[in-house]
This record gives C-alpha cells, structure tokens and sequence, in this order.
C-alpha cells in the first residue's frame, strides 16, 4: 500500500486519533481510552473519548509552550508538528515527568501505564494544568533520551 492510500484509508478509518499514537506505538505509553487497529501491517490508535482526546490536546498544547527551551523550538515552529524524536521526547518525557510531579516520593517511571489515568488525577491534584510544576515536569523532558536503533549490519561482514 502506498503512502498516500494508508493515509486515506487511515483518516476514514480513525475519527477521533490519539494525540499520544507515537508514544503508545513505541510502548513507552498505554492508555484505558485507547484501541490500537491496523491497516496494511501497520498500527494506528484510536481514542474511544471525545473527552479524553481533548484533555491529552490541552496538556500536549500546554506543555510544548513550556517545553520550547527544552527542545530547542522556536515561536514561528508552534503550528508544525515536531520532528519524530522532539515528538517522543515531549510525550514521553513530558508524561514522565506529570507522574513524577503527581506522585514526588515515588521513583521515576520508565514507562506510562494509563495516560487517560494521569492526566485526570493531575486535574484533580492541580485544578487546572497550566498550575503544574513545569519545572518538575521539564527536567524529564530534557532528560529523556530516546532509544537508539541498532545498526545493521552489512551482508558482508
């Protein structure tokens, strides 16, 4: 399938995407509101909840404003989307960093179990996200590292 048709086939098939696809693809992330499908051998996620579409959009939207140091973005790049690596590293990174301002006596996490899950509880602990504690929440976006691929090998080595 060519890319042009998946994407077709990908918009008419997933309404109401999940704005977190990449890191739940990646698992690094799961999520209660969330189904994955696939079209072609390929995976793509599919939010269950209009409500919980737009709450993860709200904190995505919030937290790349405050995460422009941190990935070294700039004013005229905040209606682009980000480059795969600066994607992940905002999402992961800046979930990790929301469960660790949630829960501040626990380890930091590795991975993200309910992504719908947290972003009710911080609500719930904070009021509103533009009240949480960016500065916790930043350190985790500016040490998040993605996983390195391995090389392939040559065939004639």
């Amino acid at each position: 399938m060519d890319q042009n048709a998946f994407r077709e086939t990908y918009h008419a098939v997933n309404e109401r995407f999940c704005i977190y696809e990449k890191s739940i693809l990646t698992n690094q992330c799961g999520c209660s509101s969330t189904e994955k499908f696939c079209i072609a051998e390929r995976e793509g996620v599919h939010c269950k909840s209009d409500r919980g579409q737009q709450q993860c959009q709200e904190y995505l939207d919030i937290l790349r404003e405050q995460a422009k140091f941190a990935l070294h973005t700039l004013d005229t790049e905040k209606k682009r989307s980000l480059p795969h690596v600066k994607a992940i590293r905002i999402q992961v990174g800046g979930l990790l960093g929301l469960r660790h301002a949630c829960y501040p006596d626990e380890p930091i996490a590795s991975t993200i179990n309910d992504i719908d899950g947290l972003l009710i509880l911080a609500k719930e602990q904070f009021g509103d996200f533009r009240e949480l504690p960016f500065s916790t929440i930043m350190q985790q976006v500016a040490a998040y590292k993605t996983k390195k691929r391995a090389h392939r090998r040559n065939k004639d080595e």
